[in-house]
């Protein structure tokens, strides 16, 4: 894990780092709409609830600094879920529909 994630750079967010502390009042919003994805029975899966994961729907340790933590998934079988997208769910870490609400 880069230990440089989740601090910012006001120039180039998405190349440069800097160790400057970047809190968060609110999760940023990965997409408009939930993550389709297949997931197997008895393995866990990592959220991303800030939002600034380059992994999403997952966490990759951006959230280091902000304030905010990641929420484990433990599939009970292998199926087809919706991880949230927008980071505004009520039932973290699938979605809700909140996304579609303004």
């Amino acid at each position: 894990m880069d230990p440089r994630a989740g601090y910012t750079d006001l120039e180039n967010d998405d190349i440069r780092r800097t160790r400057e502390p970047m809190t968060m009042d609110k999760p940023v919003a990965a997409q408009d709409s939930p993550y389709e994805t297949e997931v197997e029975e008895g393995k866990t899966y990592v959220w991303c609830a800030c939002g600034r994961s380059a992994t999403q729907p997952f966490c990759d340790g951006s959230h280091q600094g902000t304030g905010f933590s990641p929420v484990s998934y433990k599939a009970e079988k292998t199926a087809t879920v919706f991880f949230c997208g927008c980071k505004k769910t009520g039932n973290q870490p699938l979605c809700d529909g909140s996304h579609s609400s303004k």
